[in-house]
């Protein structure tokens, strides 16, 4: 172990760590593992690490597998069918618009549109309703999920924790037997010239560097492990972010929108109800006005002809230029008959005189 916990140099692939960071009961578990480390146990190299190095991939693909299984997709899903639900509400179709009381069948149009709309909105209430339950179930699972995802940040943890123990006593024991081991059997080979401990020497050499990429890819484990952690917060945030909007949902919009229907309902049933006893005023005004001038016109007729004799003057002188005038012309008619007859009379005189005269001359 190197003195006072410092940082132990690079070695071909091994990244250098931090021993400081480690606390002394940690550095003992280290202390114990790298005694354990026998390299002359070519399986012992295969395996060594290989239990925590499994817990990080294992762990990672749980990660993977949580962002997967967790996708915020159908809590979208959920949140456009709550807009697209409200949305469906037509308020406008409230309105009524022209002369109520000149289509007398609008009184009751109008009621049956506000009694459909409300039927529609007690109908989409109740869906809007199972939304909400479906956007809390949403969030309570999502509360869980960044409760766990809390939970697997601190494992994540510990797996690091654990395989840095591994990656720090690999290191320890490379080091150690770099600066021992390895110059020992170099120093014999060079010292006795012989071919088997030439071979001892390429042997652990071999062994040893097969061990640093056995270090090496327990780094690359940690790094993998490191990653790890902010990936665990992103979906945390975005956990989070969602619980907070389905929070202002239910809490706030689907509350603030329920009011605004009820106020608005409210208010056009007054703004109709308004319209409605305008047009009642106004046609009562008018049916006032045209009543009092039909009175008004009917009593001065019938003043004027309560006024008016049986017989008017101009009718009683007319009849009596016209009856004067029928005795004039009668009497003047009689005087021309009369002169007639008296002219007739005459004739007939002179008719017997000469008829006499003729009779008489016969005889003789």
């Amino acid at each position: 172990m190197s003195e006072n916990n410092m940082p132990i140099p690079l070695s071909q692939n091994s990244a250098a760590l931090d021993l400081t960071k480690f606390t002394p009961e940690e550095m003992n578990q280290i202390e114990n593992i790298k005694q354990q480390i026998n390299l002359e146990d070519s399986q012992a190299i295969v395996t060594y690490g290989v239990g925590a190095q499994r817990e990080i991939s294992t762990f990672s693909d749980t990660v993977l597998g949580e962002i997967r299984s967790k996708d915020s997709g159908y809590v979208g899903e959920i949140m456009t069918d709550l807009v697209t639900n409200i949305r469906k509400v037509d308020v406008n179709g409230l309105e009524v618009k022209g002369g109520l009381l000149s289509r007398l069948p609008i009184f009751s149009m109008f009621y049956n549109k506000v009694k459909k709309f409300i039927a529609g909105y007690q109908k989409l209430s109740v869906q809007i309703e199972k939304i909400t339950d479906q956007l809390d179930n949403a969030r309570m699972q999502l509360l869980r999920d960044i409760t766990l995802l809390d939970n697997m940040f601190i494992k994540n943890q510990d797996y690091r924790k654990n395989l840095e123990r591994y990656i720090a006593a690999g290191q320890m024991k490379i080091q150690e037997l770099q600066n021992t081991t390895l110059p020992a059997l170099k120093a014999k080979a060079e010292e006795t010239k012989d071919s088997l401990d030439a071979q001892k020497y390429n042997d652990f050499s071999q062994i040893l560097n097969r061990f640093e990429k056995k270090v090496y890819d327990l780094n690359l484990s940690r790094m993998i492990s490191i990653q790890t952690n902010p990936q665990i917060r992103l979906i945390q945030n975005g956990n989070q972010v969602l619980v907070e909007k389905i929070q202002s949902s239910i809490l706030n919009t689907i509350p603030l929108w329920k009011n605004q229907m009820v106020i608005a309902i409210t208010l056009l049933r007054q703004r109709n109800s308004l319209q409605l006893q305008r047009e009642v005023t106004d046609t009562t005004n008018e049916l006032l006005t045209k009543n009092s001038e039909l009175l008004k016109q009917g009593t001065v007729e019938i003043a004027k002809e309560s006024e008016r004799g049986i017989v008017e003057i101009e009718t009683l002188k007319k009849v009596n230029n016209d009856l004067i005038a029928t005795i004039e012309e009668t009497l003047k008619i009689q005087a021309d008959a009369k002169a007639k007859r008296q002219q007739a009379e005459g004739e007939l005189v002179k008719i017997e005189t000469d008829l006499k005269a003729k009779l008489i001359s016969l005889k003789s």
